[in-house]
């Protein structure tokens, strides 16, 4: 099972590696393909005032001081085209953000670099409409086949984190997991999942209680990993802390969701 587990955002060194320190036990883990996860730019927040981060050279220093000591596979958000191959020299996975799951100049980019490439669906597709966004990035990288086996074989995965349900809101359609397993392997999202976006006026809202029920339903379902954003303390947290999942909890939730992919795979 990919497991993708961080802060959202890297709000100082010393609060990354405590995170960190709590994690070792899942790169351990043998049945777990661990990746942890912080941004170094949180561009697409709600209010121009909000924290975004160190930026980009003061947290790939960071991300890369996570990775040598303790031993660590990396995954990072890219927003520009630019951002790709020097942040590619860090990460071992570039996300593209929802909002931009279509941007083909950024898909592109990421896809000429060696790193495999996670494409969150945006809140406003539908799941079949990300074959489109695969295709960009496996073409970029000279593959004409397509579908499950191609994405996978070259580095491209695709994140479902809830679909746009009125105003402020967000709801899991879980028959999109199959649906877009057609593609490539497909990872779920289960904190975003539930934040509420701009739903806490200049910034975005959220309720982390139901991240237990959404990742136990969508490992019922079938997925090839799940992602966490996690937090020592995350009524503290400068950015998603209302849906950001304790750490505290974290190696319970993990616990259970890989007893129900064994179940499933009986």
């Amino acid at each position: 099972m990919i497991l993708i587990a961080g802060p959202c955002v890297i709000e100082s060194e010393e609060i990354v590696f405590n995170i960190a320190r709590e994690l070792v036990k899942f790169n351990e883990n043998s049945k777990i393909d661990f990746y942890f996860k912080a941004s170094f730019d949180k561009a697409n927040r709600t209010s121009i005032d909000s924290f975004r981060g160190p930026g980009l050279e003061r947290g790939l220093e960071i991300l890369g001081r996570v990775k040598s000591e303790f031993g660590f596979k990396i995954l990072t958000d890219i927003h520009e085209s630019y951002q790709a191959a020097p942040v590619a020299k860090v990460a071992d996975v570039l996300q593209i953000p929802a909002f931009l799951c279509r941007q083909t100049d950024l898909l592109v980019a990421a896809a000429k670099t060696k790193a495999v490439v996670n494409i969150k669906k945006g809140q406003f597709l539908a799941p079949a409409a990300m074959k489109h966004s695969v295709k960009k990035v496996l073409e970029a990288r000279g593959v004409k086949s397509s579908g499950f086996e191609a994405a996978s074989q070259n580095g491209v995965w695709l994140t479902e984190r809830g679909s746009t349900f009125g105003y402020g809101n967000l709801v899991v359609d879980m028959r999109s997991l199959p649906l877009m397993r057609e593609y490539a392997p497909v990872i779920f999202d289960a904190t975003h999942s539930v934040q509420m976006p701009a739903g806490a006026d200049a910034k975005s809202g959220g309720d982390a209680r139901f991240v237990p029920y959404l990742a136990r339903a969508a490992a019922a379902v079938g997925v090839d990993g799940f992602f966490y954003e996690t937090h020592l303390n995350p009524c503290e947290a400068l950015c998603d802390g209302a849906n950001m999942l304790n750490l505290s909890e974290l190696e319970a939730l993990v616990n259970k969701t890989l007893e129900i992919e064994n179940l499933i795979k009986g």
